[in-house]
């Protein structure tokens, strides 16, 4: 399958049902380590899966076990992305080293897409979420993010900050563009399609956690790792209140 068609099809399923969106960071002793970002639109699959593998054609009648960068999609658009202004092709290449995984089978009613990278310190990500609505630049296939319509680009400026004492997850809102976003019927629609998906953070450290400033946080056993749930709609309308501070044990 061609990777911008498997792209449109990611960005049909997002926009067509509720879905579990899921934040991963890892960090390791260094200060390096992983970020993903994890969709899983299963629920597509066990209520349409029929109809999906009727639009999907060929490309449907064997399970999906896709895997690609996205300097490889950047190759095969570059005809696209020349035509960008500088800034936005500067944004397009923070995601140059993005791998995309896919996993699709109609048999079993399966949908999951991850979006993941390594970074050699947290700050790297900084905005990292709202790069991803650049693709709505791109021409054809998908046009928007491949997680679907809007994602990322909820009207604020992400920040991450670890110092080996403290971590922190800072949405500011940008109140300019906010006020300049218009109100339409699309985004009505998607206000009802998210409004029953959920955004989920998972962040593993290397130190034992002494404290987070969120009350809803699950630790793990170890109390390395934690879990918060959000519904989606506060991700997009209320991006504010997923931010927290997490202090960790000397």
């Amino acid at each position: 399958m061609r990777l911008y068609k498997l792209l449109g099809f990611c960005f049909l399923v997002a926009t067509l049902t509720s879905c579990t969106f899921t934040e991963n960071i890892y960090i390791n002793d260094n200060g390096s380590g992983k970020f993903s970002v994890d969709m899983d639109g299963s629920s597509l699959m066990e209520m349409a899966g029929d109809q999906i593998a009727g639009q999907m054609g060929d490309d449907a009648k064997k399970d999906i076990d896709s895997t690609f960068t996205f300097k490889q999609l950047f190759e095969q658009k570059k005809d696209s992305i020349a035509k960008l202004s500088p800034e936005t092709q500067k944004e397009l290449k923070k995601l140059e080293n993005f791998v995309v995984t896919t996993k699709m089978s109609s048999a079993k009613k399966q949908f999951l897409m991850t979006l993941g990278t390594d970074f050699k310190n947290v700050n790297e990500l900084q905005d990292i979420l709202q790069t991803l609505s650049t693709f709505q630049k791109l021409e054809g296939g998908a046009n928007a993010s491949p997680l679907g319509s809007g994602f990322g680009d909820n009207n604020s400026k992400l920040s991450y900050t670890y110092d080996g004492k403290k971590f922190t997850r800072k949405a500011t809102i940008d109140q300019q563009k906010l006020a300049a976003k218009p109100k339409d019927s699309a985004a009505d629609m998607s206000k009802m399609v998210f409004a029953s998906s959920s955004y989920v953070v998972k962040y593993h450290f290397p130190k034992k956690i002494k404290k987070v400033s969120n009350p809803n946080a699950l630790f793990s056993d170890d109390r390395k790792s934690i879990t918060i749930q959000y519904t989606f709609t506060d991700y997009m309308e209320n991006p504010d209140k997923l931010n927290f501070d997490v202090e960790f044990e000397k």
